[in-house]
């Protein structure tokens, strides 16, 4: 499933998929090229997880704001949460290993790191306002 702006977010963090692996690739990218069989056969071998791909000359903005440096890059959502990322053509059999442990998190314990976070992220904001203001 080729991605955009207008459906990324929808399909990955709003769509109620379970794990979404998206591809971030370019037409010119020769890794891109080698990775992109391999990630189209782990498709076809697990029919329950969603596999997009995004070009990113023609979505440079999401790209952008997805913080894409190098491709292919390789993302891995569960539940809408971002559990793994890593530039570089996968392996099949590593790619095997990634879609194994993203099956195996237990999203509570993520979904707990995700709220310490953001109530960490929230109290040094208000430090920083307080200190400012």
């Amino acid at each position: 499933m080729n991605l955009t702006t207008d459906d990324f977010e929808k399909t990955v963090l709003d769509g109620g998929n379970d794990i979404v692996l998206v591809d971030w690739w370019a037409d010119w990218c020769g890794p891109c090229k080698a990775f992109a069989p391999i990630y189209d056969a782990a498709s076809l071998k697990n029919p329950d997880i969603t596999f997009g791909k995004i070009d990113t000359e023609a979505e440079r903005e999401l790209s952008g704001a997805a913080g894409i440096r190098s491709i292919p890059t390789l993302m891995a959502f569960r539940e809408g949460v971002l559990v793994f990322s890593q530039a570089g053509a996968l392996p099949a059999p590593a790619l095997d290993q990634v879609i194994e442990a993203v099956r195996g998190l237990d999203m509570r314990e993520v979904h707990e790191k995700v709220a310490a976070q953001r109530a960490a992220a929230d109290t040094a904001e208000g430090v920083e306002a307080d200190r400012v203001g």
